[in-house]
C-alpha cells in the first residue's frame, strides 16, 4: 500500500478495516505497533508503522450539527469537501479550507494543515472537542477544559488515534476570488504583510525566477473591496490554473464571481480528483515579521529550487494554542513547496532550503518532506518537553511511534 503521493510505500504487516470503534478498540489494545490512516496525503513516514495500520473508511459515519451551539459532530475520516457540502445544505460553514477539499479531517488537524490569511488560524483552530483511542485502547473525549487537550488536537499520532471531532462553525458565507499576475518582488517584499492583509485569504505562486511573481490569488468576502492597485499586478481575464501550462478547469472559480465558501476557499473543485504520483511536497512555517528576509533567502536559492519545482505558494496563517501546532503562539507565512517527482533530488536539495530558512525560526510541516536531524524541536516549541512526557505517559512503549516520531521526539521506549 502506497501513500496518495505515491513516493512512500508503507511497511505494515497488517490492514484493518474495522467497522466500529469498539474494534478499534480492540485492535489498538492488541497490537504492538499500530497507526492509523486517512486520505494517506503525507508525504513522509508520519503516518507509517511496521504493525498494523488501520483504515477509518469503514468506521461509521456521522456529521450531526448543533445549531445550539455553532458546532458539529464529525467521525474521523469524513472529507473535508463532504463536511463542506453537509454544512452548506444546513447553513453553516468552516472558517476556512486547505487548498485541496479531498484531505481527512482527523490527518488533517493531527499535522497541522491549513488554509491562508492572516486572521485565519489552521484548521485545528475550529476544534472544541476531540475522540480517540489510547494506546492502552481506552476511548477518551477531550475539550477545552481538559488539562491534555492542547497537546493532543494536533498530536502527529503519538497520543491516539482520532475517531470523532466536535468543530465549531458559522453560518455559511461568500467569497469571491480573483488572480492578479506580475506582481514585482520589491513591491511584495516592500510590502508583504498589507497585501497578504488584503483580502480574507491570500496566496502568492512563486518558483523564486525574476522580478515578479506570476500569480497572487485573493479570495474576497462581500464585504472587502479589492485593492485599486497591487504595485503593477494586474487581474486576470481569464481563469487561471497555479502552473501556468495546466488547464484552470478544475479550479474553483474566478474573475470575481462571488460563491459560497466551499466552492472559493480551496484552490481545486472538490469533484475534481488529483492526480497521484506526480509531485512531492515540503512546507515551513516562520514567524510573519520575518517574511520578506526569509523569500530573499529563498530567492538566493532560486536556481538550484527552480529546476525542481512545479511551483511554490507563499500563505499565511493565524496564531494558535495547540503544543505541537506549526502556528503555537505564532502568526505565521507559511512556504510552501509542490516538487516534481524527483526524490533523491529534492532530498538532497533541502538540508540547504532548511539551513538558509533557519535563522527565521522555521518549523516544518510534519506531513510533508523535512530533514528531522535539522531541527532543535524543543527550541522551535516551547511546550515540546510536555508533549514527550505526555506521549511517555500514554503509549510507554511506542505502540504509535515509527521511525520519524523516534527522531523528532527521542523518547526512550519500554517493554
Amino acid at each position: 500500500m502506497k501513500n496518495w503521493a505515491g513516493n512512500l510505500e508503507y511497511s505494515s504487516a497488517e490492514i484493518h478495516r474495522p467497522t466500529s470503534v469498539e474494534e478499534l478498540q480492540e485492535l489498538v489494545a492488541s497490537a504492538t505497533r499500530i497507526k492509523a490512516l486517512g486520505s494517506r496525503h503525507s508525504f513522509n513516514t508520519v503516518a507509517d508503522t511496521d504493525g498494523v495500520h488501520i483504515l477509518l473508511d469503514a468506521l461509521p459515519q456521522s456529521l450531526v450539527v448543533d445549531a445550539a451551539k455553532s458546532t458539529v459532530k464529525v467521525s474521523a475520516g469524513i472529507s473535508y469537501g463532504a463536511l463542506g457540502r453537509a454544512l452548506e445544505e444546513q447553513g453553516f460553514a468552516i472558517h476556512n479550507l486547505a487548498s485541496l477539499p479531498h484531505i481527512s479531517v482527523a490527518g488533517a488537524i493531527q499535522t497541522g494543515t491549513h488554509g491562508s490569511g492572516v486572521k485565519n488560524p489552521a484548521l485545528a483552530a475550529a476544534v472544541v472537542g476531540i475522540d480517540l483511542v489510547r494506546a492502552s485502547g481506552e476511548l477518551v473525549t477531550l475539550t477545552a477544559d481538559d488539562d491534555e487537550f492542547l497537546a493532543s488536537v494536533v498530536g502527529v499520532g503519538a497520543l491516539g488515534i482520532v475517531t470523532g471531532l466536535e468543530l465549531a462553525v458559522r453560518p455559511s458565507f461568500e467569497v469571491r476570488q480573483r488572480v492578479l499576475t506580475g506582481l514585482s518582488w520589491e513591491g511584495a517584499l516592500a510590502n508583504f504583510q498589507g497585501i497578504a492583509s488584503s483580502a480574507y485569504s491570500v496566496s502568492f505562486f512563486t518558483d523564486y525566477t525574476g522580478d515578479t511573481i506570476p500569480q497572487v490569488w485573493l479570495k474576497a468576502l462581500d464585504t472587502e473591496a479589492p485593492l485599486p492597485d497591487l504595485f503593477g499586478a494586474t487581474a486576470a481575464t481569464a481563469a487561471m490554473h497555479p502552473l501556468p501550462d495546466m488547464s484552470a478547469e478544475n479550479c474553483t472559480e474566478q474573475l470575481d464571481v462571488a460563491g459560497k465558501w466551499l466552492d472559493r476557499l480551496p484552490h481545486f473543485r472538490h469533484e475534481f480528483t488529483p492526480s497521484n504520483g506526480e509531485e512531492l511536497q515540503s512546507e515551513f512555517l516562520l514567524p510573519l515579521d520575518q517574511a520578506p528576509a526569509a523569500l530573499q533567502a529563498v530567492r538566493g536559492l532560486a536556481d538550484k529550487l527552480a529546476p525542481l519545482l512545479f511551483i511554490s505558494e507563499i500563505r499565511t496563517v493565524a496564531a494558535d494554542e495547540f503544543w505541537l501546532s506549526p502556528f503555537y503562539q505564532q502568526q505565521s507565512v507559511a512556504l510552501h513547496f509542490t516538487w516534481k517527482p524527483l526524490q533523491s533530488d529534492v532530498e538532497a536539495v533541502l538540508p540547504e532550503l532548511e539551513e538558509a530558512l533557519r535563522p527565521f525560526g522555521a518549523r516544518p510541516h510534519w506531513g510533508k518532506l523535512f530533514t528531522p536531524s535539522g531541527y532543535d524541536f524543543p527550541a522551535l516549541y516551547p511546550r515540546f518537553e510536555d508533549f514527550r512526557a505526555l506521549v511517555q505517559a500514554h503509549d510507554p512503549s511506542g505502540k504509535f511511534r515509527n521511525s520519524l516520531l523516534d527522531s523528532v521526539l527521542g523518547v526512550a521506549v519500554t517493554s
